[in-house]
């Protein structure tokens, strides 16, 4: 099973072919090739290639399959005897890719 570890946005993934990955929201339409080009660590059947700190001429592609958002946090902010809430939520974007290819 062929296997690559890619950074991107300050986060390390494993990509494997077949596989999905959601990462930090880009501008992208549904359907865009995107090739990821921070590979760290690429394992084959038999070998592994470990960069110093990039795999040099790896690189791995995918395409977009959604622009989808993660769980809501719920923020809250309280400070006694003084009234003082303050109640906010987040919800993070993130784009799906699927995993194509590795090459390297």
């Amino acid at each position: 099973m062929k296997f690559a570890i890619v950074e991107d946005g300050g986060k390390q993934y494993k990509a494997t072919i077949g596989g999905m990955i959601d990462v930090d929201h880009f501008p992208a339409e549904i359907g865009d090739q995107v090739d990821l080009d921070r590979v760290l660590l690429i394992v084959d059947e038999s070998s592994v290639t470990v960069g110093t700190p990039y795999v040099k001429g790896a690189s791995v592609q995918a395409s977009v399959l959604s622009q989808v958002k993660g769980e809501k946090i719920v923020v809250f902010k309280y400070k006694p005897k003084v009234r003082y809430r303050v109640k906010s939520g987040h919800r993070q974007k993130y784009t799906r890719l699927m995993i194509e290819a590795i090459e390297g």
